[in-house]
């Protein structure tokens, strides 16, 4: 195990999420403006999101071994910087009752998506 190199995966995972989050939020808040969904659906819609960031992530950065461990730092992190950048943004208060979940779901999705992607692609 070459835990520089599992460092690099977990840290080019993770900006790879936090891009696709950006890129993803700016989209969908331009649709808000539009179409004004309510409270319901941009949380859902949030979620998927950072869902899908962290998949983006595991899925182009993960290799090797110990797929679950990196996949689920990866979405940890996601999930927590992702949370803290639009916490900021938004002048919110930063830790509500939702921190907590969202760190739990952030991480199982991680972990989820972590053992898929480096059993799909795995190095031959």
């Amino acid at each position: 195990m070459d835990v520089k190199s599992d460092v690099k995966m977990i840290v080019g995972g993770v900006l790879k999420g936090l891009i696709v989050s950006l890129l993803a939020v700016l989209v969908f808040s331009f649709i808000v403006k539009l179409c004004s969904p309510g409270d319901g659906v941009i949380r859902a819609v949030n979620q998927f999101i950072k869902s899908l960031a962290v998949f983006i992530g595991c899925f182009f950065s993960l290799r090797g071994r110990f797929g679950w461990l990196k996949g689920a730092i990866t979405g940890l992190f996601v999930f927590v910087l992702t949370y803290l950048v639009f916490a900021l943004v938004a002048g919110t208060q930063l830790f509500d009752k939702g921190f907590l979940i969202d760190l739990l779901f952030g991480t199982a999705i991680g972990l989820i998506f972590g053992i898929i992607s480096v059993n799909v692609r795995k190095d031959h």
